[in-house]
C-alpha cells in the first residue's frame, strides 16, 4: 500500500471540486460531470485522451450518469482539468448541494413523452450551475423520467420529474368491439370495454400515452402533455419513495417553479445533515405539498 502523505485537507479540497481519492493510494478518480448523461463524440475522445495522459486509462460511469476518471496523481490534477475544459467539461458534483441531474433518453425512446433532455438541461443549468454556491443540509438529487416506466427510478430522487400523457377519450365514437385494441395495449388496465362500452379508470391510468392512436374508430387520438412530480425520495442505507405533488402539471415552467421552491424550502426548513426524505416527513407532507404550490417561497428568495 502506497505512503499516504496527502493531507486530511488537501483531500477535502479537490474532493469539493469532483477527485475522489482511490483507497490506499495516493492518486484520484476525477468525477467528469455530463450534464445529463450526454456527451459528444469530441469529448468522449478528449476525455480518452486524459484518462491515458494523466490517469491510469481506465474510465468507469457512476449511478449519476457522470464519468470518472481514475488513477490521477495529486500534482496532475490542475493539467487534468486543463486538459478537459478544451471540450467544455468540467469536475464536480459532490457536496451538500444539487447534485448532477439524472435523465432518460426521453423523446428518442417509443415511450418517452417529453424531451427530457432539454429539460434536464435548464435544471442542470439554473441549479446544479445556479446554486453551485447554496449549501442545503444534504445532498439534493433530481431525477427526469419520459414517461411512467420510470427507467431512471425519479420516485428515488430527491425529487423526480416524470413525463405524461393523459388521453383524450371520445366516447362517443367508442363502437364497444369485442376485440378492443385499447383494452389490450394498456399496461395498467385501466380501459376495459363493460356493458358494450369501453371505460378508463382515471385512478388506474398512468397517463403512459400508449393507447393513443390504438382505437380503430378515433376515440384516442390524442392527449395532454403534462409532468408529474415525485418529491421526498431517497435510495441508500434507508429508503423512502418520493410521493406525487396532487396535480399534473402542463407548463414546463411552473415545474421549474416547483424545483426551486422545494429546493429553497428545503434550505430554509430542512436541518444539517437532514435528507428531504426526512424534511418531509417531519413537517408533514401535506404542508410541504401547500407550500410548494404557492408562490411563497419564491418571494422569500
Amino acid at each position: 500500500m502506497a505512503s499516504l502523505t496527502i493531507s486530511a485537507a488537501d483531500e477535502k479540497r479537490v474532493k469539493a471540486l469532483g477527485f475522489l481519492r482511490n483507497k490506499g493510494t495516493n492518486n484520484f478518480s476525477g468525477r467528469i460531470i455530463t450534464v445529463n448523461g450526454k456527451i459528444t463524440a469530441a469529448q468522449n475522445k478528449c476525455i480518452s485522451e486524459a484518462a491515458e495522459l494523466f490517469g491510469n486509462g481506465i474510465v468507469t460511469f457512476t449511478t449519476r450518469l457522470t464519468i470518472e476518471v481514475q488513477g490521477i496523481p495529486y500534482d496532475k490534477i490542475e493539467d487534468f482539468r486543463a486538459y478537459i475544459a478544451k471540450e467544455g467539461l468540467v469536475t464536480g458534483g459532490t457536496g451538500s448541494k444539487v447534485r448532477p441531474v439524472v435523465s432518460c433518453k426521453g423523446t428518442t425512446c417509443q415511450y418517452g413523452q417529453i424531451d427530457t433532455f432539454a429539460l434536464s438541461e435548464e435544471i442542470h443549468e439554473r441549479f446544479f450551475n445556479g446554486y453551485s454556491d447554496v449549501k442545503l443540509p444534504h445532498k439534493f438529487k433530481i431525477g427526469v423520467g419520459g414517461c411512467p416506466n420510470n427507467c431512471i427510478k425519479p420516485e428515488l430522487n430527491d425529487l423526480g420529474v416524470v413525463g405524461q400523457k393523459a388521453p383524450d377519450f371520445d366516447k362517443n365514437k367508442c363502437m364497444g368491439c369485442m376485440k378492443c385494441p385499447v383494452e389490450e395495449i394498456c399496461p395498467m388496465d385501466a380501459a376495459k370495454v363493460l356493458d358494450g362500452m369501453l371505460e378508463i379508470d382515471r385512478d388506474e391510468c398512468n397517463n403512459c400515452g400508449r393507447c393513443i392512436g390504438k382505437c380503430h374508430f378515433n376515440a384516442i387520438t390524442g392527449g395532454k402533455t403534462g409532468y408529474k412530480i415525485y418529491i421526498g425520495g431517497r435510495w441508500g442505507k434507508r429508503i423512502a419513495l418520493g410521493k406525487p405533488l396532487g396535480k399534473i402539471f402542463t407548463d414546463k415552467k411552473d415545474v421549474v417553479d416547483v424545483i426551486e421552491k422545494t429546493i429553497l424550502l428545503y434550505k430554509e426548513q430542512g436541518i444539517t445533515g437532514e435528507r428531504l426524505s426526512q424534511t418531509i416527513e417531519r413537517l408533514g407532507f401535506e404542508n410541504v405539498e401547500s407550500q410548494l404550490l404557492l408562490i411563497k417561497p419564491l418571494k422569500r428568495k
